[in-house]
């Protein structure tokens, strides 16, 4: 015969069970969940706060990118070279491609850029003619490099009147900005011929005129690759800040890696436009 409990033991054992099942109403358990949340708030700002950093870090970087461009040379006009305004800057050149988008422009932009080396290009508002040049023109630029004016048609400004001179200039700068969103801050006259009305204008037009230190790749003996490569870094006329000449032509466009090669053996890097004082 099974002994039987009394009624109290049954309420007690009763009461126990059910609290062992429900552990909301335990105090420490309330407490613990309490912290479980707290940490979670916690990490959810901190995830917050990550964001933001990631952020602030973006425009950082975006700013050291601005001061890598800040002016640090100024154009001499008595050889066109380009001079450190600190006197403090390693030995740099300048590389200028002109008669951009001919034919092989494009091309020499994807090589420039491969090798991370800044240009301008000086562009002839004939060449702009048609659907393939404007896309050309449009593909350079959004590689990252300085496009120039060199007139509509690249005609001697000091055979022309004053009038043909301006729409020579101006009108170029319309057309390159209407398809590259930007308006030319640099000008190359043709054949290196600039008069005083041309000056006047791009005065108020707010640009820089350059000619060049110098360039060969017009000159019979070095129209291949190899030679115009050979004179390009080995003439007595390269120097810190030299302002180099170059075309849109196929032994130009096949030379222009040797070319970078060889200034790079001899110590040279490459100035970026934007860093020249407007």
């Amino acid at each position: 015969m099974k002994a039987l409990l009394p009624l109290g033991v049954i309420l007690l054992l009763t009461a126990c069970s059910f609290q062992s099942e429900d552990t909301s109403s335990n105090p420490e358990d309330i407490e613990l969940e309490k912290e479980e949340a707290d940490n979670q708030s916690k990490q959810e700002e901190s995830s917050k706060d990550e964001d933001t950093n990631d952020t602030e870090n973006v425009e950082t970087i975006e700013e050291t990118n601005n001061k890598e461009h800040e002016p640090k040379y100024q154009l001499r006009e008595s050889d066109w070279s380009l001079q450190p305004i600190d006197d403090a800057e390693n030995r740099n050149v300048l590389i200028t491609i002109d008669d951009a988008p001919d034919s092989y422009s494009l091309e020499m932009a994807e090589t420039l850029k491969e090798e991370d080396v800044p240009a301008i290009f000086f562009v002839n508002g004939h060449f702009l003619q048609d659907e393939q040049g404007r896309e050309d023109l449009k593909a350079i630029h959004d590689l990252g490099f300085e496009i120039g004016n060199h007139t509509m048609n690249h005609v001697s400004l000091n055979t022309i009147s004053e009038q043909e001179t301006l729409k020579e200039i101006h009108d170029l700068n319309d057309l390159i900005e209407d398809i590259t969103g930007e308006r030319p801050a640099f000008f190359r006259a043709p054949f290196g011929i600039n008069t005083d009305h041309s000056k006047e204008i791009l005065k108020e037009e707010e640009m820089i005129w350059m000619n060049w230190t110098y360039g060969y790749d017009w000159e019979e003996g070095y129209m291949e690759a190899d030679s115009l490569a050979d004179i390009m870094v080995d003439t007595e006329l390269l120097k810190n800040g030299a302002n180099l000449l170059m075309h849109d032509r196929e032994w130009t466009k096949e030379a222009l890696p040797s070319i970078i090669e060889g200034f790079r053996e001899k110590g040279y890097g490459f100035i970026h436009p934007g860093e020249i004082e407007q």
